[in-house]
């Protein structure tokens, strides 16, 4: 991987991660193109992932102290019941994750086809909403755990993360600046799981010493900059930018784009 191809897949990784069309499918779409093999890109997948959490620290960072400094308050106020709604969304891609660890990662091996098909399904989920009634509610516990499968599902590349979450947020009834909101700040925990089990997958695992001799190691320290740097300004961006188009409700016009990137994967993979 060269600090171009770092460069693509970073402002992939950033925009794609808050924009409701997949990151992960966009990041397997463009390894596919580049030829870059998954076991070669560890070291890279876990900067990136790093930056999309940085991104979403520094765009809801009002929000995410408030949050804190009310849990060491150790009262029950709204904004803890808030976190422990929080906590419970992460819940089914935690139990996910411990269990299929291992058959998950054999989804992220460049399959074309299967990311063109889960792509119609988060176009079918954005479209959706473009039906729903505005909704006026806050999220419940109960809407936490449902929007929380959402993201368990949506661990598959192909499907939108933000725009499961959001999708469904929005199809409960809540009301979008708080489906919007409660997507971002969701995927704090999953994320940091994700990257802390990586490093340890990579570094401190009895593993460690064939992955630290594996093709992986030739990403250089300038190549890895590039891509943190831009999948961090990306998603700041593109963060910022979602917050305003789910209270527009545009989100339409993403449906539209899945559909037609679906339709070029899966041509793609049959005729070439």
């Amino acid at each position: 991987m060269d600090w171009l191809e770092a460069l693509i897949l970073g402002l992939l990784q950033g925009l794609t991660e808050f924009l409701p069309v997949s990151s992960s499918g966009h990041l397997e779409l463009g390894k596919a193109l580049f030829g870059i093999h998954s076991a070669e890109s560890m070291t890279f997948t876990i900067v990136v992932h790093a930056a999309t959490v940085l991104s979403i620290i520094v765009v809801f960072r009002k929000d995410i102290a408030k949050l804190i400094k009310s849990f060491f308050s150790f009262k029950d106020n709204e904004d803890n019941r808030y976190t422990l709604k929080i906590l419970v969304s992460a819940v089914p891609v935690v139990i996910l994750g411990l269990l299929y660890a291992d058959q998950l990662e054999q989804l992220f091996t460049g399959n074309v086809l299967f990311v063109g098909l889960m792509l119609l399904i988060t176009a079918g989920l954005l479209a959706a909403t473009y039906f729903a009634k505005d909704g006026i509610r806050k999220i419940t516990f109960l809407d936490a755990i449902i929007i929380g499968i959402a993201q368990a599902v949506a661990v598959l590349p192909g499907i939108s993360r933000s725009g499961a979450t959001i999708s469904t947020a929005l199809l409960l009834g809540n009301k979008k600046d708080e489906a919007a909101r409660f997507s971002f700040l969701m995927v704090i925990i999953p994320v940091l799981g994700a990257v802390a089990k990586d490093i340890y997958d990579k570094y401190i695992s009895s593993s460690a010493e064939v992955a630290l001799n594996s093709t992986d190691e030739h990403i250089g320290a300038f190549t890895l900059a590039v891509g943190f740097i831009a999948s961090f300004i990306s998603g700041v961006l593109a963060c910022s930018l979602m917050l305003k188009i789910v209270k527009s409700s545009k989100l339409i016009y993403f449906a539209i784009y899945c559909l037609l990137i679906a339709l070029i994967a899966i041509g793609y993979s049959l005729f070439f």
